[in-house]
């Protein structure tokens, strides 16, 4: 038998470690207070190792995790999404878990964390890099943008063929003047052209397409990954 705690013995932890002040300061930098505790993440990413341990290893500990992890996420507490993400198994994650949780995105950090902890995982990954940017609701397609952005971090056995694959679908929708949509078209695009040379090449002729634009969003995405891309410091690090 595993010793995972209950997800109401974990909720009652990480209301122990509330912090107002906290979330008066998350809230300073985009963070929706509503159900938000103000635990940091240096806790709540301590406290996953701790759950993911004490699952060990045996055959029932995984479906536990994802359990635990459902559970955590009903609740509606901010933090305990984050955690949620964090335990959870990207094997047993389903494509109506992830459009439901999606679907429940309200702050940027949660949507952020769950897409490049867990979702970007999972075996449908490169379908919701390519699907949810077209998707009208701002934190679903910030999810999006996020999935691109994961991938191209975390997924090293793609071949550039499929970040390639990615430009257009970042220049199409980088018109969205929303902020959390347009910084998120600007992560995604960075993080392809961070990749090599050749998709930092591609990626640099996007920026400059989008800089060139009327919309002010598509301006400001291309600004914003032209000068990173361009940087003697990325330019440095991918010639190595």
């Amino acid at each position: 038998m595993t010793t995972l705690p209950s997800a109401e013995e974990v909720l009652t932890r990480l209301r122990g470690q509330a912090d107002p002040a906290n979330v008066e300061g998350m809230a300073r930098y985009g963070i929706n207070p509503a159900g938000t505790l103000g635990v940091p993440m240096p806790v709540i990413r301590t406290a996953a190792k701790e759950l993911k341990k004490a699952a060990g290893r045996r055959d029932e500990g995984p479906v536990e995790r994802h359990d635990l992890a459902a559970a955590l996420w009903a609740s509606g507490v901010h933090e305990a999404r984050i955690l949620a993400a964090l335990v959870d198994v990207p094997a047993f994650v389903t494509r109506k878990q992830a459009e439901d949780w999606a679907a429940a995105f309200d702050s940027w950090d949660v949507c952020d964390q769950v897409c490049s902890n867990l979702f970007d995982r999972t075996a449908f990954a490169w379908d919701l890099a390519r699907e949810w940017p077209s998707r009208e609701e701002e934190f679903v397609r910030r999810a999006g943008f996020v999935m691109v952005a994961a991938l191209a971090v975390h997924d090293k056995t793609a071949s550039d063929e499929a970040f390639l694959g990615m430009l257009p679908i970042v220049e199409r929708h980088a018109e969205d003047g929303r902020n959390l949509v347009k910084k998120g078209a600007s992560w995604a695009l960075r993080q392809i052209g961070k990749r090599d040379l050749r998709l930092n090449e591609a990626a640099v002729q996007v920026a400059r397409r989008l800089a060139a634009r009327d919309d002010p969003a598509s301006r400001w995405v291309g600004r914003d990954a032209e000068r990173e891309l361009t940087s003697e410091k990325t330019l440095e690090r991918l010639r190595r």
